[in-house]
Parts: C-alpha cells; sequence; structure tokens
C-alpha cells in the first residue's frame, strides 16, 4: 500500500462516497433499465461498452493485451460475475425490489466463508462464525417466508433463488481469482472481463430471444440514461475510484462498502423508487448485515473470507 504523497483529505472523502453511494445506487438503475430492456441485454451492452472503453484506455497507456496463457483464466472469471452473477442479478431485478436485491446479494460473504470452510479448508467453524453464518441464512429466510409478512408482500421466490445463485458464483469467482493466472494489471484484468462476460451475455441474450421484438427506438430516456449511468458511474468512475483507494487505504478499510452499498441501496429504492420498507425488510436487512459484519471482522488464517464482493471488486480489484 502507498504511504508517500498522501491526498488530500477530501479526495479520499470524494472516493469512499463514490463507492458508498455510487455503487449502492447501481441496483435502482439496474431495477430501471429492465422494466424496458431485456434483462441480458441490458447487461451485456453495459459491460462490454465499460469493458471496451477500458481496454481502449489501458491499451492507450502502453499496457499489454493478455497473454495466451491468462485468456482461459480470464474467459472462466467473465463467466463467473458477469454471465452468472450479473445475469442472475439482471434478471431478478425484475422480480425483486432493488433494495432488497442488494441484502441478499451482500450473502457473497457468507457462500465465501462457507468456502473457506468446506473446501479450502483455510477457516474454522468457530462459535463466532457459526452464529454469523446462521444469523445469515437467517435473514434471507426472513425475507423469504410468506407466512412472516410483518405487512409487506412477500418476495419472489424465483427471484431470490436467483440472486442467491449470484452470489454462489461470485464467491467461487472470488476464491479462483487468487489461483488463476491473470493478467498483472488489474485494471486490464477487469477490462477484459468485463469484455469476456459482455460478449457471453449479449450471446446468450440473442439465444433466448431478447432481440427480437426489441426496438430501441420505444426505449424512453430514462432507461437510456439508467444504463448510461451504470457504464459510466458504475463501471467506469466506481472501478477507478476503488482501484485508487487501494492504493491509499487499506483493503479493510475500502471493504466497509460491502455493509454500506446493501443500506444505501435499500435507502435509494425507498426514497427514489418508490419502493417499500417495512418491519420485514428492516429485520432481515439488519440480520444480514449482522452477519457480514461478524464475517468480515473475525480474525482467520485464510483472508479470503473478508474479500468480500460489491459490484466490480472480484472481478477488478482482485
Amino acid at each position: 500500500m502507498e504511504t508517500s504523497a498522501r491526498p488530500a483529505p477530501w479526495k479520499i472523502v470524494l472516493a469512499f462516497a463514490i463507492i458508498y453511494f455510487v455503487w449502492g445506487s447501481t441496483f435502482l438503475s439496474i431495477r430501471v433499465g429492465v422494466r424496458e430492456v431485456p434483462p441480458l441485454l441490458l447487461a451485456g451492452i453495459r459491460f462490454f461498452v465499460a469493458g471496451l472503453l477500458l481496454y481502449g484506455w489501458m491499451r492507450l497507456k502502453g499496457v499489454a493485451n493478455p497473454s495466451r496463457r491468462e485468456w482461459p483464466a480470464i474467459v472462466l472469471q467473465g463467466t463467473l460475475i458477469f454471465l452468472i452473477d450479473y445475469g442472475c442479478l439482471f434478471w431478478a431485478e425484475q422480480r425483486v425490489p432493488s433494495g432488497i436485491a442488494a441484502v441478499v446479494l451482500s450473502t457473497i460473504a457468507v457462500f465465501i466463508a462457507l468456502l473457506d470452510i468446506t473446501i479450502l479448508r483455510a477457516q474454522r467453524l468457530t462459535a463466532r462464525l457459526g452464529f454469523a453464518l446462521l444469523v445469515g441464512v437467517g435473514g434471507v429466510a426472513v425475507l423469504m417466508n410468506r407466512s412472516f409478512s410483518l405487512g409487506e408482500a412477500p418476495v419472489d421466490h424465483a427471484g431470490t433463488i436467483a440472486l442467491l445463485v449470484a452470489a454462489f458464483s461470485w464467491s467461487v469467482a472470488t476464491i479462483l481469482t487468487r489461483r488463476l493466472t491473470l493478467p498483472a494489471s488489474k485494471p486490464m484484468s477487469a477490462a477484459t472481463q468485463m469484455l469476456a462476460g459482455g460478449v457471453q451475455l449479449l450471446a446468450v441474450a440473442g439465444v433466448k430471444g431478447e432481440f427480437t421484438g426489441f426496438h430501441v427506438q420505444a426505449v424512453s430516456w430514462e432507461a437510456w440514461f439508467a444504463l448510461l449511468y451504470l457504464i459510466v458511474a458504475g463501471s467506469i468512475v466506481g472501478f477507478t475510484a476503488y482501484i485508487w483507494l487501494l492504493h491509499y487505504e487499506s483493503p479493510t478499510k475500502v471493504g466497509t462498502y460491502a455493509y454500506v452499498n446493501p443500506v444505501v441501496a435499500v435507502l435509494v429504492g425507498h426514497f427514489a423508487g418508490g419502493e417499500s420498507i417495512g418491519l420485514r425488510t428492516v429485520f432481515g436487512t439488519i440480520l444480514v448485515l449482522v452477519s457480514v459484519i461478524t464475517i468480515s471482522t473475525t480474525p482467520a488464517r485464510s483472508q479470503t473470507a473478508r474479500q468480500v464482493a460489491g459490484p466490480l471488486a472480484s472481478a477488478e480489484a482482485d
């Protein structure tokens, strides 16, 4: 971590504000976009364009192309993170409020801890971790349980399951990141993974027939603005702020976005998107966040469990 020539405090604050609030607000932008644009097509456009722009920027700076040995890992990560994770997220947001989607997706920390304990054997199942895992599962169960509504409309089960698949896929990608041969340049690695994922998303969108009957001229300015926001603010500006912060702050401190993003998403969804916040949403969110914070602050032999993923972390920072 770079310690010399530390930037002005306001720049640090601004960068944190970007990864806290911009990333947290992207969940509502996704929900706005998928109302009018098929989900896989929307996701494919977002990551293909963002990846292409970032790739071009890296090449202009003289960063070398990935080697033949690195491309298989790039494609694999593009599949796990962008095709499966984001594909499921975009699809689920047709059915699940954006704030709830952000809360369920934060269970990435729970899945990473489980993989760390059961597969990698890099972490022991302590009472603290066991408590955190149970609380996280309980939080999701509260959000999904139709009989425990507390006055709120039931959360769509298919959408919630898709979000859990997304969280698991990202968790696997996070574990694999430290074991795959990826480009040394993190921005180039991010760009090529986004490109690979974007191409796959567009291909699957074509196979599913999402291009059929889709008319560009019928899409409102609101949906186009949501897509532009996702590309520029969410993928490019947010990622740049994240990478820049890692040069001046500890990964643990930068990783606090994982606690803040779901709260921001719930609030933005409520005040800007008209999504309801009832007792069940509050209770389920608190349980999931307690789980995430407990897991992320538990001392461990392996640091993997604290690589909690957010909109770009695993694919574009590790």
